[in-house]
């Protein structure tokens, strides 16, 4: 039934019935009615088609394009971890069954997965138990410092103090306000590095902990995490490691081994799992024995019957912090990988992940400032200065790779590199492809020099071209169809 919008013979306006002329939604009060007929337009069933699967073929997608978005870690998804998910007996579950009588029976193998899920994370961290709740990297974050609080408050410790790096994830300062706590940030050596001397002078019997990701946005790993361990637990403060960058030493270091007592995986970074679009994510969160008391319920336990089922005894439990048990259709994909890649393959993934960020990094650097000229981890951190001095900026390059079918790397991040441009190629691109990049990159430098007024004007080959970035962000137009719509 096809529903127009105008007045019937009663005068009266609203969704009508054409055949009959009634009010089949009742009427809408004058002002919020539009002041003549939407025009809509009418296509056949094809043309409808090829309109959307034209727009489709539009999307930016690592399934059709290089994507070195710095810190991002966005790798490909093999798709027999999608057929994994969509098998029957794990789609069709429905998440109150374990509630009802006998439901933890009919949802054995589910629950299954989620208590080795748990113990294949803390045998590849060095954790001692994991949740699986949390629904994304940060939502982990706060399940950390929540879990952290609770510590800190058993004890009858009185914290004020999270410290951070100033290379940090802006996640962790604001996730460190969130749960009650001042942040404060230590700056960089000019090694990319947290300065120790600065870190020692800050800590105080009020810090509740420090929140590290190692390796760090600089691409870097820090040689004196021991250390910096030490000073923090000597105030009885907590560790907490920022899981952003696992990727780089997954299968080589386990971050519970070298001090640190809470952390996130983010499942998209280093398992595989999808990312973007605003979409469900994943942060499952480890803890070290002391923080275990005050993971999050429901858990995930294996009976004396073999059986598996779920506790929710745990008195000084932070208590739920997602619905159910997470978001079980990632953690399937995770697990998926996880067992297929096994110990060698996991660890064949930081490899090839370390060896193509240096690879990048030593073709590169002849044409951009390296921010900090060492051997990098997972990632490398370039700056357009030199670019700048021409009038092409970050931004500049970024636009110009668009038109060249390349996603741009992060610009401007970190915060603490003028002009960043920083680069993670991920261990899924081939050399072909690296190259491919760094061609485009040194032409980039080499346009700057011959024609930087022609990056002003980029993206050319887009749907929208080059638009006032600074203008869309201070006036915004929440109303873009027009005050009648």
């Amino acid at each position: 039934m096809k529903l127009i919008f105008e007045k019937s013979v009663s005068g009266k306006r609203g969704y009508l019935n054409p055949k009959s002329d009634v009010p089949v939604q009742g009427t809408i009060p004058e002002k919020y009615l539009r002041s003549e007929a939407a025009t809509l337009p009418e296509v056949s069933e094809l043309e409808a088609v090829r309109h959307f699967t034209s727009l489709s073929q539009r999307n930016f997608s690592i399934d059709t394009n290089f994507y070195p978005l710095g810190s991002c870690t966005m790798k490909y998804n093999p798709k027999f971890t999608e057929a994994v998910a969509q098998i029957p007996g794990f789609a069709h579950l429905h998440p109150m069954l374990p509630q009802l009588k006998n439901g933890e029976r009919l949802t054995q193998g589910a629950l299954e997965v989620l208590y080795d899920m748990d113990r294949l994370m803390c045998e590849m961290t060095g954790m001692d138990s994991f949740t699986l709740q949390p629904l994304a990297g940060a939502h982990g974050e706060l399940t950390g410092v929540m879990m952290m609080a609770a510590y800190h408050k058993s004890k009858g410790n009185k914290k004020k103090y999270i410290i951070v790096p100033d290379s940090a994830h802006g996640t962790n300062p604001a996730t460190a306000a969130i749960a009650g706590y001042e942040a404060i940030s230590i700056p960089s050596k000019a090694d990319g590095t947290m300065d120790l001397k600065i870190l020692e002078e800050k800590i105080n019997d009020e810090v509740a902990g420090l929140m590290l990701t190692c390796p760090n946005t600089h691409g870097i790993f820090n040689a004196n995490i021991d250390k910096i361990a030490e000073m923090i637990h000597a105030v009885d403060g907590i560790m907490y490691y920022d899981g952003a960058n696992l990727n780089a030493i997954l299968g080589r270091c386990r971050p519970g081994d070298i001090g640190f007592d809470v952390m996130h995986i983010n499942t998209h970074k280093t398992f595989t799992t999808p990312h973007g679009g605003g979409g469900p994510g994943s942060g499952p969160v480890g803890v070290k024995e002391k923080l275990i008391p005050f993971l999050p319920i429901s858990r995930v336990v294996k009976k004396e019957s073999g059986e598996f089922g779920l506790d929710y005894d745990y008195p000084d439990s932070i208590g739920y912090i997602a619905s159910f048990y997470g978001n079980f259709a990632l953690l399937l994909r995770a697990y998926a990988y996880i067992l297929l890649m096994g110990k060698e393959g996991l660890e064949a993934v930081s490899n090839h992940a370390v060896l193509n960020a240096n690879y990048v990094k030593e073709r590169l650097k002849k044409y951009y400032k390296l921010a900090f000229d060492r051997l990098c981890m997972h990632e490398s951190v370039f700056s357009a200065s030199l670019q700048a001095e021409r009038g092409v900026h970050a931004l500049d390059i970024a636009k110009f790779l668009i038109d060249q079918g390349i996603h741009p790397p992060t610009v401007y991040f970190p915060l603490t590199v003028k002009e960043s441009i920083m680069i993670e190629p991920t261990e899924t691109e081939a050399k072909e492809m690296l190259d491919e990049f760094v061609d485009k990159m040194i032409a980039a430098d080499e346009l700057s020099r011959t024609d930087p007024e022609s990056f002003h004007h980029m993206p050319t080959t887009t749907p929208v071209t080059r638009p006032d970035e600074v203008k869309a962000a201070r006036d915004i137009n929440t109303n873009y169809f027009g005050s009648n719509s």
